[in-house]
Parts: structure tokens; C-alpha cells; sequence
């Protein structure tokens, strides 16, 4: 009975779908994007930038991996309160590496905002493009081949990949888009400089404040030397002076 009731409603439904018949179409986002120059050169500036922070987090790290190996080979000469010093100093400096980190890969980071700076308008461009090809040529699904989506068959002649393309460089709309979108990326970027400007202050400020407390502590350790070394010169002048008492002493004796 189940299997009758199934056949029926399959039939019913083949029936309805060629009664009216679905317009649908696709597209290859990713061909759209690497062909919109202005995609690609954000992309590349989004790379480069990433690229440098990376490197300059690396240079900090193999700095913070060569004080940690120095004093591996010189923790036996050390005193524990030098060895103290010299730990707290690379900890300080493991955590203002982290900090660094977040503030250019981090959630909010430098990264994402210049991401949602260069690339979202671009993205918005083409979706709305996408929407105004559908419903003036009357589509009832547009389809996206690079997503997750698995199409396991496509016929060229549905994909409006280049009919999205063409829409974007040629009509005026895009044109008046690129003008508006020219205005908000000065007013994005200004707000941008101001915003890095401030992160700036706020990593002079912090870095200034590491740096004093590394001086008071370099300043505690050169203290203690030359205590210590006051104190060894002192014994060795008290040792030199009864040594000579002594002799003095045993020539009065003769």
C-alpha cells in the first residue's frame, strides 16, 4: 500500500513540474571573481600583506627561540634570581607575540577588516548582478558550481557565468556602483587609518612599557653584579689584609 501511495505521489509530481516547467541556470563563482580585475588585485594586496605580518611574527619568534636557547647553555653559570630575570623577559616577550597575532589573524584582526574592506563590495556587485539577470530573464534557480553544491552533470549552455560577467562591465548600474563604492572605500579607508592609527598608539604604549620594565630589570641585574662583585673585592682586601697582619705579626715574633 505504501509503495502505491509513493508511485501516486511521484506521478502526481512529474505531472505538475512538466504542467510548468522550471528556468534554471548556473554559475561558476569562481571563474566570475578571477576574471574581475579589481577581485584579483585586492586578493593579491590581501596575500602580500598577509604575507609580511607573517614574516615579521616569524622573525619575533625565532628572536624569542634564540633567548631561550641562550639561556639553556648559560643556565648552569646563572644565579636562580638572573635565571628568573631572563625567563620573565622571554615570557613578557612570548606574550606580547601572541598579543601581535590576534591583532593581525585574530577574529577582528587587521586581516579580516582589510579583507571586508577590499573584496565584500566586489562580492555584492556580482550577487547583485546575479539577482537582477534572474528575475529579468525570469530564472527560478541559479545554482552555484564551485560551492558545495555537487553537480554531478552541467550543460554549458545553462551556465550565465559570462552573461553575469558582462552584465558587471558593461551597464551603466555597475558603473554608478563603482563610483559610490570609490566614495566608501575613502571613507572605509579613513576610518581604517584612524583605526590602525589608534592600534598603533596603543603598541607604542605597550612596547614603550615592556622596554621600561626590561631597563628596571637589566638595571636590578646589573645592581646585583655589582653587589656581588663589591662584596667578592671586599673579601679579598680582608683576606689580603690578615695575611699581611699575620706576617707582620710572625716578623715581630723574630
Amino acid at each position: 500500500m505504501k509503495k502505491v501511495l509513493l508511485l501516486t505521489a511521484l506521478c502526481i509530481g512529474t505531472m505538475t513540474f512538466a504542467q510548468k516547467a522550471q528556468r534554471v541556470g548556473y554559475i561558476d563563482m569562481e571563474y566570475i571573481l578571477e576574471n574581475i580585475p579589481e577581485y584579483t588585485a585586492s586578493q593579491t594586496k590581501l596575500n602580500a600583506k598577509a604575507a609580511s605580518w607573517e614574516l615579521a611574527l616569524q622573525k619575533q619568534q625565532s628572536s624569542i627561540d634564540a633567548l631561550k636557547l641562550d639561556l639553556a647553555n648559560e643556565k648552569i653559570l646563572l644565579t636562580n634570581d638572573l635565571i628568573i630575570e631572563r625567563q620573565e623577559d622571554i615570557e613578557i616577550k612570548e606574550v606580547e607575540l601572541s598579543k601581535l597575532r590576534m591583532a593581525y589573524f585574530g577574529s577582528n584582526g587587521d586581516l579580516f577588516s582589510m579583507r571586508k574592506q577590499l573584496v565584500k563590495p566586489i562580492q555584492d556587485q556580482v550577487y547583485n548582478s546575479i539577482q537582477d539577470i534572474a528575475k529579468k530573464r525570469q530564472y527560478d534557480f541559479i545554482f552555484d558550481k564551485s560551492s558545495d553544491l555537487i553537480m554531478l552533470y552541467s550543460n554549458k549552455k545553462y551556465d550565465i557565468s559570462e552573461l553575469v560577467l558582462k552584465s558587471i562591465v558593461r551597464t551603466q548600474k555597475v558603473v554608478d556602483a563603482k563610483e559610490k563604492r570609490s566614495k566608501g572605500t575613502k571613507k572605509a579607508s579613513a576610518a581604517l587609518t584612524e583605526k590602525n592609527a589608534e592600534r598603533n598608539a596603543k603598541r607604542a604604549s605597550l612596547k614603550k612599557k615592556i622596554e621600561e620594565q626590561r631597563a628596571a630589570k637589566l638595571k636590578k641585574r646589573a645592581d646585583l653584579k655589582a653587589a656581588i662583585e663589591a662584596k667578592r673585592k671586599k673579601r679579598l682586601e680582608e683576606i689580603e689584609a690578615a695575611k699581611k697582619a699575620k706576617e707582620k705579626k710572625s716578623d715581630d715574633k723574630q
